[in-house]
């Protein structure tokens, strides 16, 4: 029990160690698997083992066999090879004695292996589950979404065209990848309770295999509520049968929406109505990114829930009051995300029409100064040059994709002026300079206020240009409702 004891600990070790995730680890590690016919001999060697021999219903092996051998993430396919010798011994060492009977001991011993293999990997189970979902998103993840513009009105022929449109106009290339289907999709229950999609997505599956075999991924969106915001199925008391179905269509990303689950949840009980859907999806096996929607202080909470983002205010709308009050909201949240766990101020309005130009790259600079995720909300199969550039920019996304992971903050405020900071990986620092007033204004960020030495380079993230090097700080004339995004980096 001893040896199999530590064999399951440092096949967890090994495994963790080299896991790529997904399902890159099996192939990996696929030339070390027991060929079949092999098993353990008395010397601990592997030799020819008989056939399978049936266990009956009423054995209690039986139940334990049934939880390690459940089908399970196929980098846990190791750990199950050495439970089930393990097992193997566990029946032999119960085997009579010479004198033909049983002692307490030899009785107890294969029930004892048995519940105690089964604790081992039901837990290394959960811990592969959590590390997995920690491996997701380790930058914010960039997309689109339906509802900014297309609402209730989204169909499955929409999605095709979206999908179509992030490849062909070049956003795939510039790393967006999520092509996720809000609110309305959802049909009926079957009476099993299983969750169907209505008449405008005939087939789900279909439709994730469409996106998938673009190099794009799918996502879909319910509520811990009964009904979602729209008045269509939520996922109350349904979380494991939606979650099984999502993964079986084939989903990658679930935006869970509070909604109606206001009148089915106290404050205390929030983090759990969500717990509930984040335990659901790790027993899928799946690899399915956890967005979310909640009430209240939602940051502080939200990664012990399992989420991997979390909005962190109301909806957004396509109107630069409503957005610089959501962006410049954020201050004081950074602390609360890095890779894996994101705030989420909403989504991007850039395109919609709502904004001037200026206007929509403030929004995409303040955006991504947060590390907030980048998922955007406009009709990509109609879009301007000027929305494809702002959209695209590659300087800009990169402070966002930044692998540090640290969110900006706000440096310096006055009136209506305002300097952020972002620190990033190589020691650089990316910095804007806001103004929200209605005429051009010069602002001096000193580079004291930075962190950075008395002498450095500056680039220009929006006109893609060096400038040079500056002593002591760098100025610009900002316009109104503008932005002007640099990278400093020291030259000390």
């Amino acid at each position: 029990m001893i040896i199999c004891g530590l064999a399951v600990t440092a096949a967890r070790l090994f495994l963790h160690a080299g896991s790529t995730g997904g399902r890159e680890t099996r192939t990996a590690f696929h030339s070390e698997e027991p060929k079949r016919g092999e098993d353990w001999g008395k010397d601990g060697k592997l030799r020819v083992r008989p056939k399978r021999t049936a266990i009956s219903p009423n054995d209690p092996r039986a139940e334990a066999r049934r939880i390690v051998m459940a089908p399970v993430a196929p980098h846990q396919d190791y750990v199950t090879w050495i439970v089930t010798g393990c097992l193997k011994f566990s029946r032999k060492a119960g085997h009579p004695t010479s004198s033909g009977r049983q002692t307490m001991r030899e009785k107890s011993t294969p029930k004892i292996v048995m519940v105690l293999l089964a604790l081992l990997w039901l837990g290394y189970g959960s811990q592969v589950g959590l590390a997995q979902q920690a491996r997701l998103v380790q930058t914010p993840p960039m997309g689109w979404n339906s509802w900014n513009h297309f609402g209730c009105k989204v169909t499955g022929a929409i999605i095709r065209a979206e999908a179509d449109a992030m490849v062909a106009s070049g956003m795939k290339a510039a790393g967006y990848e999520y092509v996720n289907i809000d609110d309305c999709w959802e049909g009926a229950r079957d009476s099993k309770g299983v969750i169907h999609p209505n008449a405008k997505f005939p087939d789900m599956k279909a439709l994730a295999d469409y996106v998938h075999a673009k190099g794009l991924k799918l996502g879909i969106y319910s509520s811990p509520g009964p009904k979602t915001c729209g008045g269509y199925e939520g996922s109350y008391g349904h979380e494991n049968q939606d979650a099984k179905t999502y993964a079986q269509w084939g989903i990658d990303y679930l935006k869970y929406d509070w909604c109606s689950a206001r009148y089915m949840y106290q404050p205390a009980q929030y983090p759990g109505a969500f717990e509930k859907m984040h335990q659901a999806l790790l027993h899928t096996g799946r690899p399915i990114v956890y967005s979310i929607h909640g009430r209240g202080k939602v940051w502080t909470w939200a990664q012990s829930a399992g989420a991997n983002l979390w909005r962190t205010a109301g909806d957004i709308k396509d109107n630069y009051n409503r957005m610089i009050a959501i962006g410049f909201g954020q201050s004081g949240l950074a602390k609360f995300a890095g890779p894996g766990h994101w705030n989420d101020p909403d989504m991007l309005e850039i395109g919609n029409g709502g904004m001037s130009a200026g206007e929509y790259r403030l929004h995409m600079s303040l955006w991504c100064l947060l590390a907030a995720p980048l998922i955007t909300g406009n009709d990509l199969t109609h879009m301007t040059p000027e929305t494809l550039a702002i959209l695209t920019n590659p300087d800009v996304i990169a402070v966002d994709q930044d692998s540090l992971g640290a969110e900006g903050h706000r440096v310096w405020e006055e009136g209506p002026l305002e300097i952020w900071v972002k620190p990033l990986a190589d020691g650089s620092k990316a910095v804007g300079l806001f103004n929200r007033e209605q005429s051009t204004i010069n602002i001096t960020v000193e580079f004291s206020q930075i962190g950075i030495g008395n002498r450095a380079t500056v680039r220009d993230l929006w006109a893609r240009k060096d400038l040079g090097v500056f002593n002591g700080g760098y100025s610009a004339g900002v316009q109104q409702h503008g932005v002007v995004m640099v990278r400093v980096k020291s030259t000390n």
